[in-house]
Parts: C-alpha cells; structure tokens; sequence
C-alpha cells in the first residue's frame, strides 16, 4: 500500500473505535493529521522528483545532440583513425632471386636488414650487398665498375 492508503487506513481504525474527545483521542486525532499532512508533502516531493528526472532526461539529450553538432559523429572519426592506422602498419616486401638456384624469395625489410637471406627453396645462405643505384643506372661509379 501507499503511504496515503495506509494513513486512511489508520483513519478508518480511528473512527471505528469511536475515540472520542478524551486526552488520548486527542493526541491520536494529532498525530493522524501530522501524518496526513506528511503524506502529502511526500506525495508532492515525489512528482518535483519525477519531473526532476524528466527535465534532467531531456537536457541530456540536448547535450548529446549538441555535442554532435559540434564534434561530429566520433564512430567515423574511429573508423577513419583505425584505417590510417592500418595503412601505416603494413610491412614492405621485397622479393631477392637466390644465385645459387635461381628461385625468387619474398621478405620483410627486417629480415631484408640482416643481410643475411636464406633461400626457402634450395636453403642456401646469401648477402645482400645495398647498393645507392639500380642495374639500369648510367653514373660514373656503375660505369666504371661495369668496364
């Protein structure tokens, strides 16, 4: 039961004992009215709490729509750190023809690094030797070396 059910309740018991105007029924008549009248208040508090909530349940919302007008919707902003980041993770590969048999490796620039290779297909070990030009190129040292 709620608080104003059961306070009529106790009104009910009251009349039916017929208390009358004695010191007693005095007092109780009293104290029934102060519970009356704290059931009341508290009734009243309850809806300002509920419509409290309310208010605080659309200001939320508002916030929440302003906060996207303003910065945007963060899921793609997400969605388009994680690609960049993605991008950037993705290794070099280089593929090196092995000179004992010919067959073409494919490895990683940290493998690429150690300068030491060795052939998936015939497992023979190989260098690397870096060089600044290509086969094709025409500068003075290639030239020199080709001669």
């Amino acid at each position: 039961m709620e608080l104003k059910e059961r306070a009529a309740y106790l009104k009910g018991l009251m009349e039916g004992l017929e208390i009358g105007d004695s010191k007693e029924g005095k007092v109780l008549k009293a104290m029934y009215d102060l519970l009356e009248d704290l059931c009341d208040t508290v009734a009243d508090m309850d809806d300002d709490l509920d419509q409290v909530y309310d208010e605080l349940d659309a200001m939320d919302e508002d916030m929440d729509d302003l906060e996207e007008a303003v910065f945007g919707d963060d899921e793609d902003e997400d969605d388009e750190e994680e690609e960049d980041d993605e991008d950037e993770e993705v290794e070099a590969e280089y593929e090196l023809t092995c000179p004992n048999c010919g067959a073409v490796t494919v490895v990683d620039e940290d493998t690429l690094l150690n300068e030491q290779v060795c052939c998936g297909n015939c497992g023979a070990e190989f260098e690397i030797e870096f060089s600044e030009c290509g086969e094709d190129c025409e500068c003075e040292d290639c030239t020199e070396e080709n001669e």
